[in-house]
């Protein structure tokens, strides 16, 4: 399956980048690396995650992130990544208003 990214999710993606970046310089670029693997890999695996707000959610291996995804068409549609320790009320509001 082929993978897109919307906008909103890379905004997620830099966010969290920036957070990271500011912990500990060198932490950011694993976190991006990290994650974007873990997105690739629902080429594969897309589809197999449990549902949740209306999205397939995957947890990340290294990191407290959820990708958040639909597939339309054949296509991994990846619309927020999103960190796990936010109020799951946030969650459901940002997922909502897409």
């Amino acid at each position: 399956m082929k993978i897109r990214i919307l906008s909103p999710a890379e905004r997620d993606l830099e966010e969290g980048y920036r957070f990271y970046e500011s912990q500990s310089p060198g932490l950011g670029s694993y976190f991006l690396d990290s994650l974007y693997s873990d997105i690739d890999s629902l080429a594969y695996f897309g589809g197999i995650h449990q549902i949740f707000f209306g999205y397939h959610r995957q947890l990340s291996k290294r990191f407290p992130f959820a990708i958040y995804y639909r597939i339309i068409d054949d296509v991994v549609v990846v619309f927020a990544v999103l960190d796990c320790r936010r109020n799951p009320s946030w969650i459901r509001e940002r997922l909502i208003k897409g």
